[in-house]
């Protein structure tokens, strides 16, 4: 998609008219298909209403919409790209909750069915994962969009814990190098911390920043813990 297209895409999503046109059935959080409408164009999006978030000991309530904001804003910032465009909006048909891109893909192409060399192309998901602290990685989360085979990932609503949660089923780098190129924007990942303010609390600021160092420090992918549950359930 060209720059263009993008502006006008994203612009749609930010302004635009949106109204449901289907529900995803699997999940534990109402999320819906939408059609949002912008100077006389129509998209597809996902939208995930906050009043349509399952309770979670662990994260605050009602704050998960906000974290899939955060989760694009990383993947920008470090320029990796694999997070669908993803906003905000207070006026959704049930209320606040987060609006993102709707990707075209094929749902039975997923890491559990990727071929060698596509799961070769997952180190920015992993190393995003990591940084990103995400407590739920399934394998259906990453995918490649249908007509350009680009990687995204998706569901990023538990992230950002500031104690460490990950959980994820992409362990095929573990004890690896971090390849420099993805490596070196993670130094800069303190001058995010303005755009993240209203979408994630102080101390988990601090814990980003934190994980962003240690990564630095270490320089290669973790290996899964032993102390602890690793793999997301279902893990698909």
């Amino acid at each position: 998609m060209d720059k263009s297209r993008i502006t006008q895409l994203q612009t749609a999503l930010q302004h635009g008219n949106y109204e449901v046109t289907g529900q995803f059935a699997l999940g534990s959080n109402y999320t819906f298909l939408v059609t949002v409408r912008h100077a006389g164009r129509e998209y597809h999006a996902v939208y995930k209403p906050t009043r349509g978030e399952q309770p979670l000991w662990d994260f605050p309530e009602n704050t998960l919409a906000g974290r899939e904001v955060a989760a694009y804003l990383v993947s920008e910032h470090l320029g990796f790209h694999i997070v669908p465009f993803t906003t905000l909006r207070a006026d959704g048909p049930f209320g606040a909750g987060s609006l993102q891109q709707m990707i075209e893909y094929d749902p039975e192409y997923h890491y559990f069915t990727f071929t060698e060399e596509d799961k070769q192309l997952l180190r920015p998901v992993v190393l995003f994962d990591v940084l990103c602290n995400n407590a739920d990685r399934k394998g259906s989360h990453v995918f490649f969009e249908k007509d350009t085979h680009k990687l995204y990932a998706i569901d990023h609503g538990i992230c950002f814990h500031e104690d460490n949660k990950l959980r994820t089923v992409l362990w095929d780098f573990a004890g690896q190098k971090i390849p420099e190129d993805l490596l070196a924007p993670l130094s800069g990942i303190k001058s995010l911390l303005p755009a993240l303010e209203p979408y994630l609390d102080p101390r988990e600021r601090d814990a980003l920043c934190a994980r962003a160092e240690a990564i630095l420090k270490r320089g290669v992918f973790p290996r899964q813990p032993r102390d602890r549950r690793a793999m997301p359930w279902p893990p698909l």
